[in-house]
């Protein structure tokens, strides 16, 4: 899941959201490194519920990996960049502290 981040965060380093918008690469890179960290999460919540119940709004993370993986909707790319641009660098800030107390993601 780390990976996918850190892929995230240097795919959208130094632009803004309309250069986003514009660029079909990104968008196409970001949403599937998205997916990534979703069906991480959606794991982790089968394997360890506890450790999964630790980080905010994983419902939201894996319901926009399903949006992003199964079509359910158009997808609205100002949502994956607020995903990619606040979320994500939220999310490792969360995972680098569970396993700093110890927490795998084995």
């Amino acid at each position: 899941m780390g990976g996918a981040a850190d892929r995230i965060a240097a795919f959208i380093d130094g632009m803004d959201e309309d250069g986003y918008l514009r660029d079909a690469l990104r968008r196409s890179a970001v949403e599937r490194q998205l997916e990534i960290i979703g069906e991480a999460l959606n794991n982790l919540r089968r394997v360890d519920p506890a450790t999964a119940s630790l980080i905010p709004d994983m419902h939201r993370i894996i319901g926009l990996r399903n949006v992003l993986a199964h079509g359910y909707a158009v997808v609205d790319d100002r949502v994956v960049w607020s995903a990619a641009y606040r979320r994500v660098p939220e999310l490792r800030e969360v995972i680098e502290n569970l396993l700093e107390r110890g927490v795998t993601d084995d």
